[in-house]
């Protein structure tokens, strides 16, 4: 099946958005790391919201590589 040859990669290319969607907001798009500039120049901490953001980073990354290994293997099961 081609579903199961294709998903590493599918999944890698996920997580590399989801990791690169960072620079989207240099465009003007607010995401996770716009909000934190944001909570920055309001609290005038600059440490704590950017480790926030890099923590909120890190679980949706690990969540997707959770669900691509899940899914891999049920289709390794189902062959």
């Amino acid at each position: 099946m081609m579903l199961d040859i294709i998903l590493p990669a599918l999944v890698n290319e996920t997580i590399a958005l989801l990791k690169e969607s960072a620079l989207v907001s240099t465009i003007g798009l607010a995401d996770i790391l716009q909000n934190a500039n944001v909570v920055k120049g309001t609290i005038f901490r600059y440490f704590e919201p950017y480790i926030i953001a890099g923590a909120l980073y890190y679980v949706m990354v690990m969540i997707l590589t959770w669900f691509a290994r899940v899914l891999e293997r049920r289709m390794r099961r189902s062959d």
